[in-house]
This record gives structure tokens, sequence and C-alpha cells, in this order.
């Protein structure tokens, strides 16, 4: 099991890849209802290639965001994303927990 101390500042990563030459979204939990395996505040880093790093949920929720990131990648204009039981998809990205959360999905730079 990898120790969070080990892991990578989704933040600082993304100034890397940046200095790199990678186009860079950024994903940010803006709010939480009820069960959220990840607080508010919590990032996720996405370049064009599909890499990524940090979390803003787990499961099918983060492969939800980084597809689309993409698009987001590509054209430049932020979503506002939400996942929960309210919504159709909730089984389909994992918070039939009963959770939900908002997501901010922006290109950096």
């Amino acid at each position: 099991m990898t120790d969070i101390a080990d892991t990578p500042d989704p933040l600082m990563l993304a100034e890397a890849w940046m200095a790199d030459g990678r186009a860079v979204a950024i994903a940010t939990v803006m709010e939480t209802w009820g069960s959220a395996p990840r607080g508010v505040g919590s990032h996720l880093i996405i370049d064009a290639d599909g890499n990524f790093e940090g979390s803003v949920s787990g499961g099918c929720v983060e492969g939800a965001v980084i597809a689309e990131a993409a698009e987001v990648l590509e054209t430049g204009v932020p979503k506002m994303l939400e996942f929960g039981v309210a919504d159709e998809t909730a089984w389909r990205v994992g918070l039939s927990c009963g959770g939900r959360i908002r997501v901010y999905l922006e290109r950096l730079g």
C-alpha cells in the first residue's frame, strides 16, 4: 500500500507537466453532500494523452471526469460536473452510496 505522503502533489505535478509543454486540465471537488470518498478541494490532473494523477472520487467517477477532460483540453471551455444518486448515471459512475459531488473541470494555462 502506498503511503499518502509518497503521493505527488497534483498541483506541483501540473506545474511540471505544463513546464514540459503538456496541455493540462484540473478537476477540483467543489461541493460534497452525504457520503463522498474525497473532500472539497481534492484535485485530479489530466493531460491530453489521458495520463492523470490525484483523485476526486474514485472508480468510475474518475473515469467520467477523465473522459470529459479531453473535451475541456480541446475547447478550453470549463465544465461543472455533478455525480450522485439523483443522477440517472449514479449507479454507473459509482456513487450509489447516497453521496453527491460537484467537480469543476478546467484547462490550465
